[in-house]
């Protein structure tokens, strides 16, 4: 999917890039880095207040996870330029699923946890959304049941994945292949190329979308 919107000319990309703004890098560079320099230092420390759990993981886990979800993502059709949907509170699992957009070159999508059926139902399709994940339940709220309606209304909506679930749809079964069939490191973004969409709240109006490569991400970070 080629994604269309309003992109900077050559002149201005070339003008940021001589400011020494943007660091010409994607996010999986420095994840290789780390993974390389230093596999079992801590990566990750997220608390689940829901269950009262607490995930800790390495570089290298957390490589192996967003690659274990590249494959499965590659393999179920998404491609570099489709648009993937997560609405993921703040889990280990929102991290994971960006960096494996970046590993195949597809534009992740993060929504807040709050947006329900007109938020989401116009930003997805708006988007195009190929992929949505969102928590079975989260807060008292049932997002599976949402997650599934939706991918029956929208057309472009090929799968849903659902942290907490069981069964086919789960979020466990993009972590179930085997090491070989992981993307190890390595992506196939540009530093300009589009890394993420985000949409505005929408309080005025229709919710817009705003691309980010990772040159802007970085840069301004």
């Amino acid at each position: 999917m080629a994604v269309e919107g309003v992109f900077l000319d050559e002149r201005r990309l070339a003008l940021e890039k001589a400011r020494g703004i943007w660091p010409d890098r994607v996010i999986t560079d420095y994840l290789d880095r780390w993974v390389e320099e230093k596999p079992g230092a801590t990566a990750i420390i997220a608390f689940r207040d829901e269950d009262a759990t607490t995930t800790q993981m390495s570089w290298r886990e957390l490589a192996l996870r967003a690659g274990a979800i590249a494959g499965v993502l590659a393999a179920r059709g998404v491609a570099k330029g489709d648009v993937v949907s997560f609405q993921l509170p703040n889990w280990w699992e929102f991290v994971a699923m960006h960096l494996a957009c970046a590993r195949i070159g597809a534009v992740s999508n993060p929504l807040m946890p709050i947006f329900r059926r007109r938020e989401l139902s116009f930003m997805i399709g708006h988007a195009e959304s190929k992929v949505l994940v969102a928590p079975a339940a989260f807060r008292g709220f049932d997002h599976g049941a949402l997650a599934r309606e939706l991918k029956r209304e929208i057309p472009s909506l090929e799968h849903v994945f659902l942290v907490g679930a069981k069964g086919e749809d789960s979020f466990d079964s993009l972590l179930a292949r085997p090491e070989d069939f992981f993307y190890k490191s390595g992506t196939k973004l540009a530093a300009n190329d589009v890394v993420q969409l985000l949409y505005t709240s929408g309080t005025t109006g229709e919710p817009k979308g705003t691309l980010h490569t990772s040159n802007t991400l970085i840069g301004t970070t």
